[in-house]
């Protein structure tokens, strides 16, 4: 059986190590999603054997259709995120599926989510992710805007740990779900989901964040703002959907309807800020923002110093 293995990435070489070394030590063929690195990282990939595929940032499900067909030699998949990585256990793991592969097309490893806040790090919560697919059913497509899971299947679970820096800035987070609640509107409006009432949303996250994952263990404090945050969030993202169906959020809508996936990334970071901040967006244009939610920032972020003042009381 041969294993393909791909990531995506933009400007992360101060963190892209792990998780190239990771796959490249199961792995036989490697290639790295470069969506617009400037610092680096793609001649890291291509350094540690990856084929580097180069394409304008749409989203993840974009970024992972297009590393499929470069894997067309390959009977299974595992795909990483740039902040994910395998400790040696995991990665002899992975060895032994590659001998003996289920029959079920999708399998998940137990993901623990690190967080990293100035007081020393801590384990947040784990859950299980499906990060092996059989390459006949790694069936993403440009639609895939945000939380790109594959469509259902049968799948198992590998008796393996994959390691994931969560966070370490809590004001970065912050903008990150503020942009996942956005996309998450958008692409569910255009599917025909109905909203739920974000109150309730609210409160059965919290509850889910901390009792049923278990983030109340840790006994950290960032645990709780974390956990704020996550659950504004499913909040939030019901609230987009009502106000998306009264007319609101046009030109994000008018983008997403046309595929014009990179102008909408382009403007999503500005566009959300402004929710972020309480005020009512701008008209969107297609002008170039201060940042964007790609790979790349995304770790930039959150390996860049956080302040103590970061890690202050949610906002409601």
């Amino acid at each position: 059986m041969r294993l393909g293995g791909f990531l995506i990435h933009r400007n992360n070489a101060l963190t892209i190590g792990r998780c190239l070394g990771s796959l490249a030590s199961v792995c036989d063929e490697l290639v790295a999603v470069d969506t617009g690195s400037t610092d680096g990282s793609a001649e890291l990939a291509a350094a540690a054997g990856f084929r580097v595929l180069r394409r304008p940032w749409e989203g993840y499900g974009a970024a992972r259709a297009a590393a499929v067909p470069a894997l067309a030699g390959c009977d299974w998949i595992l795909f990483l995120d740039s902040d994910e990585w395998l400790e040696p256990p995991a990665r002899a793991a992975i060895r032994r599926f590659k001998a003996a592969p289920p029959e079920v097309p999708c399998v998940a490893l137990a993901r623990r989510d690190w967080v990293d806040p100035p007081g020393g790090r801590f384990l947040y919560r784990s859950e299980h992710h499906v990060r092996l697919v059989r390459r006949d059913h790694a069936r993403w497509d440009r639609t895939m805007i945000v939380h790109e899971a594959l469509p259902p299947a049968r799948s198992g679970r590998l008796d393996a740990t994959l390691e994931h820096l969560f966070a370490s800035d809590l004001q970065a987070m912050r903008r990150k779900v503020n942009e996942y609640a956005l996309l998450w509107a958008l692409r569910h409006h255009r599917e025909g989901r109905r909203a739920k009432w974000p109150a309730l949303q609210r409160v059965a996250h919290l509850f889910r964040e901390l009792a049923i994952k278990r983030a109340l263990l840790s006994g950290r404090p960032e645990a709780l703002s974390l956990a704020a945050i996550i659950s504004g969030y499913h909040a939030r993202k019901y609230r987009i959907l009502r106000e998306i169906a009264s007319g609101e959020h046009g030109a994000l809508v008018s983008l997403l309807e046309e595929d014009r996936l990179e102008e909408l990334f382009r403007i999503l970071p500005d566009y959300a800020a402004g929710r972020l901040a309480g005020a009512r967006p701008a008209a969107a244009t297609s002008e170039a923002p201060s940042g964007a939610l790609v790979p790349g920032e995304r770790s930039r972020l959150l390996d860049a110093p956080p302040s103590q003042a970061a890690w202050s009381r949610p906002r409601a």
